[in-house]
């Protein structure tokens, strides 16, 4: 027997059965090791035997390790197909290592798409593991774990901050920049005159040749005094432009387009992703429905660029063919496996729909779209420029025509139109009357906020994280109370800024872009075997601990709110303090004090319990996580984790609960 093991455990049904009986598909369920919490400062790594890493089995993993052990044992030869990426590579490895698989009984294999012909060609091209690839992940995560708990340690220690880091930190700090440079922007008055006729508008825009600006209303008036009913036609321009079609999605440009049209966050987007990769159940058949979703490569393989050519002219006609597109270079993008794709492209969003739940239907139509249409040819538009003058003062009306839709026939669900119809200037012989002209008062805006969507436009523009990355720093920035969403828009709390600012005074040399950027840069070369992993490591630690010692010794301690109440033991004054479970009340004298204030927190029963009729109420587990359980424990052990509706299950009298607007049983699998 043959063993493949894999990431997921929702991909070893699909690959099991392109395999047969002679292949046994078991899942890693992910990382089954990492650094230890061990050695100098807890990091995990001994920084003088050249950053030497100790990795210990992850919390809950020892039953899983012990039965791949007991999988290999029984097995003739084992191939290690993890996901095709730096991440995964590292995860055969750590599979190699602590499972003692022999040197000539394992194979690594990589695919793309998880379909019977990918798997079967992935087997057909076995390799050892890419040590290159595990070492400048393995540097990745060492550089994370040292910035993050030693920036972390000082921000919980100085400041209300919970967490700094490599990649994170620097977001945030684009978010907090911003802010200030919106806070900084005086505007400016500024004034239009918009000339209104029957069939269309037009707008002022210069005096004679010269670009005409109105700061205020005097100026306004001055022109309007100076306009008649009558405007002269002075041209009429057409020209017919090509607007460009679109390249298939990266990771980024996923979650943007994904963020912007369904209103989804990048991490759910990649979520769903993963289901649509990891294997749709089709009736006939389980099969990824596209391919691997962390990728910075537009690129697609030359037998989808040629199936989807045959498609296109069978589908909407020859002239409807386009060519491959190049992107544009960036030096950040890796171009390890190819741009997100439908495996099939015969596989319309139409025909699995039924398969899909709205959410994989979307995300699933939008990624075939966009494939489809990044090979169709360009959308041709017929731009109109009219000129009107009146008494030297030149208005300007715009339009444009779409004259050949192009990829806009695959993708025009997902593209805004621009369509502006114009009339029949001929019939208007040479001028055009009114008395209606409009005028209004604006103000110059400030740059806007961040969105989720522009923010993973920025850092990947900026070099910063990579395609993993992105949706893991949202999420974190929002879980730490770095920034609050408001109309989609990232805006910094005071928590937020108070850690950029302390960050930069201590670290400006380091928590930037720039130093990121690098840092990103490196960890591909020594990828490529181009860069010494232990030099990167050495060099940045001689210049990252000085900091860390110096801010520790430095940097000014954020001092507790004051609650105006004195203690009742020592008479010394309360004070709000952050704990691990969040804020509580306590004595300003600490430790020689060690009173904590009690809240009383009342207490309101949710529903009656079905087992003993007790009320159920909120309640916490000792890490702070809300879940819903009997008053009358130990006595009675109901607990829930979703909210209880009060309602009895038809089926098995359990209560029913209620999680994003889904009523189930708490206990058989029924659904309201």
């Amino acid at each position: 027997m043959k063993l493949v093991i894999v990431e997921s455990p929702a991909k070893t049904h699909t690959i099991g059965a392109y395999l047969g009986s002679d292949y046994k598909v078991v899942s890693s369920k992910g990382h089954i090791r990492d650094l230890s919490t061990t050695g100098k400062y807890g990091l995990g790594v001994d920084i003088e035997n050249d950053f030497k890493p100790n990795y210990v089995a992850i919390s809950g993993k020892k039953r899983d390790i012990t039965a791949l052990k007991k999988d290999i044992k029984a097995s003739d030869f084992v191939y290690l197909a993890t996901d095709p990426d730096r991440e995964g590579e590292a995860i055969s490895w750590h599979l190699y290592d602590a499972l003692d698989i022999s040197e000539d009984k394992y194979d690594r294999i990589v695919f793309n798409e998880i379909t019977k012909p990918a798997v079967k060609e992935a087997l057909n091209h076995p390799r050892k593991i890419d040590f290159n690839l595990v070492k400048s992940q393995e540097t990745r995560r060492i550089l994370d774990r040292i910035i993050g708990f030693r920036l972390s340690k000082l921000m919980q220690s100085k400041t209300g901050g919970k967490s700094a880091g490599r990649v994170q930190s620097v977001a945030l700090k684009l978010i907090v920049d911003r802010e200030r440079e919106i806070e900084a922007f005086i505007p400016e008055e500024y004034w239009t005159v918009t000339a209104k006729f029957k069939e269309f508008d037009s707008v002022l825009e210069k005096y004679k040749k010269d670009k005409l600006e109105l700061h205020n209303e005097d100026e306004v008036k001055e022109v309007l005094s100076k306009l008649g009913e009558d405007y002269k036609i002075e041209s009429i321009s057409q020209k017919e432009k090509n607007r460009s079609g679109v390249m298939p999605f990266t990771t980024s440009t996923l979650q943007q387009a994904c963020i912007n049209k369904f209103n989804y966050n990048s991490s759910k987007v990649m979520s769903v992703a993963q289901k649509l990769y990891e294997g749709i159940n089709l009736g006939s058949e389980t099969v990824g429905l596209i391919t691997y979703m962390r990728t910075d490569s537009t690129r697609l393989s030359p037998i989808f660029i040629n199936d989807t050519f045959e498609y296109i002219k069978n589908t909407f006609g020859n002239e409807y063919v386009g060519a491959v597109k190049k992107g544009k270079k960036n030096e950040n993008v890796q171009d390890a496996h190819e741009a997100i794709r439908p495996t099939s492209i015969h596989r319309t969003p139409e025909s699995v729909k039924s398969y899909l739940s709205s959410d994989e239907y979307k995300i699933y139509s939008i990624i075939y779209a966009r494939a489809l249409a990044s090979l169709m040819k360009d959308a041709k538009i017929l731009a109109t420029t009219v000129i009107l003058d009146n008494n030297d003062y030149k208005f300007k009306t715009t339009g444009q025509i779409l004259t050949f839709d192009g990829f806009l026939k695959a993708y025009k669900d997902y593209s805004v139109s621009n369509d502006i119809i114009l009339p029949d200037f001929n019939k208007y012989n040479g001028v055009v009357s009114t008395k209606n002209v409009e005028t209004e008062q604006k103000f110059t805006k400030p740059v806007s906020r961040y969105t989720e969507a522009t923010l993973i436009e920025e850092m990947e523009e900026l070099g910063i994280g990579r395609p993993s990355t992105y949706a893991t720093t949202m999420k974190t920035l929002k879980d730490r109370d770095y920034v609050k969403v408001e109309e989609k828009k990232f805006h910094p709390t005071e928590m937020g800024i108070e850690t950029t600012d302390k960050l930069q005074e201590f670290f400006s040399n380091i928590i930037n872009v720039e130093y990121t950027a690098t840092m990103e840069t490196d960890l591909d070369k020594i990828a490529d075997q181009n860069l010494d992993n232990i030099k990167v490591l050495k060099d940045f630690y001689q210049d990252f601990e000085p900091l860390v010692a110096k801010a520790f010794q430095d940097m000014e301690k954020k001092a507790p709110k004051l609650t105006g109440e004195n203690c009742p033991e020592c008479g010394n004054e309360l004070v709000i303090r952050k704990g691990r479970y969040g804020e509580f009340t306590a004595c300003s004298n600490y430790p020689t004090c060690k009173y904590i204030k009690q809240e009383k927190k009342e207490i309101v029963a949710i529903c009656k319990c079905p087992k003993c009729s007790g009320d159920i109420v909120e309640k916490k587990t000792r890490k702070g996580k809300i879940f819903y359980g009997c008053n009358n424990y130990p006595k009675c052990d109901t607990a829930l984790w979703d909210l209880p509706t009060g309602e009895l299950c038809p089926e098995c009298s359990s209560l029913l609960t209620t999680k994003k607007d889904v009523i189930k049983c708490s206990s058989c699998d029924y659904t309201k």
